[in-house]
């Protein structure tokens, strides 16, 4: 294991969106707006700002379009927002948006207590978004949550994931994120479940999205690594979690998987003081400390990472 390891890997920041979406206290839209722009500067080229959700579900994120029309782009960097429907496409559409992401649930219970539809219904809903935002030039990144196990459901068939990811692609997503939404996967099960999705799939177009709900998030990322995937989802800080799924607390802390990644010499393009600088502002807004080891580990400290 880990003989052969990717040169590079690509973060996919989620936490102004997943990390901010369960937070009870409201963050203003200039708080939201300061630090994706502090974002912006740490050298992370993929940033998920907002979710063009109605507020009546997700009220954490009731200022999308001022966010997403606020802050200030910096080249090469991608922007990127959750979009659930056709109604939250024009309003993307609206922000300016160049990239958005749609999603669904390999749980059939999941899909009708999220959105309240089933997986078929999910599907043409996603197709219907796809469709409309490929039309407009806009780039699609797919999700596919409960991966790895469902707190309604349990145990997950992965000839289902691997037909439903399939289905992703077809619809013109570029990409799509496999979720372990509840944090219930450990290695051996990622390694068996990748083992056989690259039989029907190509890695090179998945990205992983681990929670640390049980401590496991870096260790799966290794077996990811291992096996060839070199996109992963994780959110500063470690903020997030699903409001409908119980038990998904936070991502993987995108400090903790920097840290990772470059002290197995690989390379992320993203500046680790720059990157703590932002996951200290936001403890500061929410009046709050976050749950990243290696803030916690360099607390008033300087790294040069």
């Amino acid at each position: 294991m880990l003989e052969v390891l990717p040169a590079e890997v690509s973060i996919f920041e989620v936490g102004m969106r997943d990390g901010l979406q369960n937070q009870p206290d409201y963050l203003p839209a200039e708080a939201k707006i300061e630090l994706i722009n502090l974002l912006s500067e740490t050298g992370l080229q993929k940033l998920e700002i907002t979710s063009f959700v109605s507020p009546k579900w997700i009220p954490q994120l009731k200022d999308n379009l001022e966010v997403a029309t606020g802050i200030k782009r910096k080249p090469g960097v991608v922007y990127s927002a959750l979009v659930p429907n056709e109604k939250g496409l024009e309003d993307a559409l609206t922000a300016g948006m160049e990239e958005i992401a749609v999603f669904l649930a390999v749980s059939e219970t999941l899909n009708r207590k999220n959105i309240n539809k089933t997986t078929d219904e999910a599907l043409e809903a996603v197709n219907a978004v796809t469709s409309g935002a490929i039309a407009k030039g806009i780039r699609v990144r797919g999700y596919l949550s409960t991966v790895f196990g469902c707190p309604f459901e349990g145990e997950i068939d992965m000839g289902r994931v691997a037909e439903l990811t399939q289905e992703l692609l077809n619809t013109g997503a570029y990409e799509v994120s496999l979720g372990d939404t509840t944090g219930v996967g450990n290695p051996l099960q990622v390694r068996k479940a990748l083992e056989y999705l690259r039989t029907k799939l190509d890695l090179n177009k998945i990205a992983l999205h681990f929670h640390d709900t049980r401590g496991l998030g870096l260790a799966n990322v290794l077996v990811g690594l291992d096996l060839g995937v070199t996109t992963y989802d994780s959110s500063f800080g470690g903020l997030g979690g699903c409001p409908y799924a119980k038990g998904a607390s936070g991502n993987i802390a995108t400090e903790d998987l920097v840290y990772l990644l470059h002290s197995m010499g690989i390379k992320t393009g993203v500046d680790l003081e720059k990157l703590m600088a932002c996951s200290r502002r936001i403890e500061e807004l929410m009046g709050t400390q976050l749950p990243s080891r290696y803030l916690r580990a360099n607390a008033g400290c300087k790294t040069n990472g």
